[in-house]
């Protein structure tokens, strides 16, 4: 038997299997990562933040809580206002109230009604004004508050000069921001405080009521006295005259010198009605009323 065929086979085997490695198998598939060979997992980036938003400063009502009561906010401007006027009663200066609209100009407005006079319940009880016509404010500045009267301001006597003037600034130096007022167009300007005419005031002044006013019980009565140990009296009266009520205080100074007094006073009245508010003196000599001042009123009635 030839065996030189089979020994040529045999030899191109074991060629074949002795081959270099850039011709050999690459060997049998992983099965798992070799962690020494194996390349580093790759981690997600980690996600960028989110973009700051810049919040408003918070208000007033966000710093409240939730369950607190909200913060009142205005629910509107006043509508009216309410001013003093001095009129003259019985050769004195006497007040009483205006309450009209609301105006930023109040000086001009209680200057105004100054001019246009008393109601017909203020003239029957004796209430007049002797300003002729209206009186221009044309500055007030630290404390003084400019004015120019009209031509027939200057009319008459002294005396009725005077209770023009005080009229005037009785009235105006009820504001705050005026303590005296400058009367100009004259051959000089005069320069006036309530101090250098309140001898023109009454013994007795009574600020609170004034003639009209709708009281209730207990009437509040207030004003300014220079009385005997500075007692101030006080009655109610109905539309007969018939009292219905007394009451007394005592003023903050007296005999020689005016105080503020402030009282309430009671009165039984079954049905409204006219009536009055009574203020005076007893007379220290023979026990009678002096200085009466009366203001007329509506009273509510007490039940």
């Amino acid at each position: 038997m030839n065996r030189l065929p089979l020994l040529l086979a045999a030899l191109v085997l074991l060629l074949a299997g002795c081959g270099d490695d850039r011709s050999g198998t690459l060997g049998p598939a992983p099965t798992a990562a070799s962690p020494t060979t194996a390349p580093p997992a790759t981690s997600p980036r980690p996600a960028a933040p989110p973009p700051q938003v810049s919040s408003p400063p918070p208000t007033a009502a966000s710093w409240a809580p939730a369950s607190g009561t909200p913060t009142p906010r205005p629910t509107g401007t006043r509508t009216t206002t309410t001013v003093q006027l001095w009129f003259v009663r019985d050769g004195t200066l006497a007040p009483t109230r205006r309450t009209r609209a609301a105006t930023v100009a109040t000086s001009r407005l209680a200057l105004a009604e100054l001019a246009a006079g008393p109601t017909p319940a203020e003239t029957r009880a004796g209430m007049a004004t002797l300003v002729p016509g209206p009186v221009e404010v044309t500055r007030i500045a630290g404390g003084t508050a400019t004015v120019v009267p009209p031509p027939a301001f200057a009319a008459g006597d002294e005396r009725a000069l005077r209770l023009r003037r005080a009229q005037v600034v009785w009235t105006l130096t009820q504001f705050p921001a005026v303590r005296r007022v400058a009367f100009t167009g004259g051959p000089a300007e005069l320069v006036l405080t309530r101090a250098d005419l309140d001898d023109l005031l009454a013994p007795i002044v009574v600020t609170e009521p004034v003639v009209g006013q709708r009281v209730t019980r207990p009437v509040t009565v207030a004003g300014t006295a220079n009385v005997y140990e500075a007692t101030v009296s006080i009655r109610v009266l109905d539309a007969s005259g018939r009292v219905v009520g007394t009451g007394f205080t005592t003023a903050s100074c007296g005999t020689g010198c005016r105080g503020d007094y402030r009282a309430t006073v009671t009165y039984r009245l079954p049905a409204a009605g006219a009536g009055a508010v009574e203020v005076y003196e007893v007379s220290p000599q023979d026990g009678s009323r002096a200085h009466v001042v009366t203001i007329p009123v509506q009273l509510a009635a007490t039940g």
